[in-house]
């Protein structure tokens, strides 16, 4: 079926004889064939008697040796999938198999993708990134200090040499145009912090996206914002190379060192908040973040600092 799809993917009409000659099928299997893609990937396929089958745009794949080359040094190993669970999750099987670290998972899509909180995060067929970079980390905690706030700065400044430059920093994990989310980042750890673990890094952004009905928050993706169809390979490679020059940074100077950067980066800087933890709920203004990534609030004119997994940051209505 896959097979059938890299025919397709460059936009244009091909006949139905043709396609079942290259794919060595009767033109009744390519029909089956098509039903399927459509059914099994949400792609539109349009059908004009006497000219063939088109896909309704054009497709670019993800190509390990696409990224590799546009990204210099490839800093690291790519795997690409065309369909699983979820990246994280397959990065940490990955682990379980004793993959060696650093290595990539990207996928054309995710059954079961995920954001933070349980949260599912839409991940159609081949429109968005699914990203989940492996880290090895030896005895130091200090090298988690802040790290998915350093992701996201990358994943920011990525953004912007695409052309969104309104792309900016919610404490903790997210990057959002105004109000729209654009991008999240997921972390994952195994292993023991205190001596040798792997910490999933993982990075969601939507590329090429138009529409879809399973997001339940205000979104947006590259596309809608720029106008203009993204080569996928080319943003993982770009975003892998921020990612490198952020992570060596981080770990030569601590996270103090991208602390200042990040709080001139959060978009709700000085703004009135609500911050949900649990059935809690802790109203104040946002002072920032402290040497750890963590959230300084001013709570009735006293500052607190807050930090955890499960904490949600609002808007107030009266920001």
């Amino acid at each position: 079926m896959l097979t059938l799809l890299e025919l397709l993917k460059d936009g244009r009409f091909h006949s139905g004889q043709a396609l079942g000659a290259a794919l060595g099928i009767s033109r009744s299997a390519v029909w089956k064939q098509l039903q399927q893609l459509e059914a099994d990937l949400g792609l539109s396929i349009h059908k004009v008697r006497g000219r063939g089958y088109q896909l309704a745009a054009p497709l670019t794949l993800l190509s390990p040796a696409d990224i590799c080359e546009q990204s210099k040094d490839c800093p690291w190993t790519v795997l690409a999938f065309d369909s699983v669970d979820s990246t994280n999750a397959e990065a940490l099987r990955a682990v379980e198999r004793d993959v060696p670290a650093p290595f990539l998972v990207l996928a054309e899509r995710q059954t079961a993708g995920r954001g933070r909180r349980g949260r599912k995060w839409a991940s159609p067929f081949a429109e968005n990134v699914y990203y989940s970079l492996v880290l090895r980390i030896d005895g130091g905690m200090r090298q988690l200090e802040g790290l998915s706030l350093v992701v996201g700065l990358a994943v920011m400044q990525t953004l912007r040499e695409f052309g969104i430059a309104d792309a900016g920093l919610k404490w903790p994990n997210d990057v959002l145009v105004g109000r729209k989310k654009i991008a999240g980042i997921l972390l994952e750890l195994v292993g023991d912090p205190a001596d040798v673990c792997h910490v999933v890094l993982g990075v969601g952004i939507n590329v090429n996206m138009q529409k879809t009905d399973e997001v339940d928050q205000q979104w947006t993706s590259v596309r809608l914002e720029s106008g203009k169809q993204v080569d996928r390979n080319q943003l993982v490679a770009r975003l892998s190379m921020m990612l490198k020059a952020y992570l060596e940074r981080h770990q030569a100077q601590g996270f103090s060192s991208i602390q200042e950067e990040w709080e001139q980066n959060h978009l709700w800087q000085g703004s009135a908040v609500s911050l949900i933890a649990g059935v809690n709920k802790i109203d104040g203004v946002v002072m920032g973040i402290d040497q750890q990534g963590a959230l300084r609030l001013k709570v009735d004119g006293v500052e607190k600092v807050y930090s955890g997994g499960e904490l949600s940051l609002r808007l107030r209505d009266d920001s």
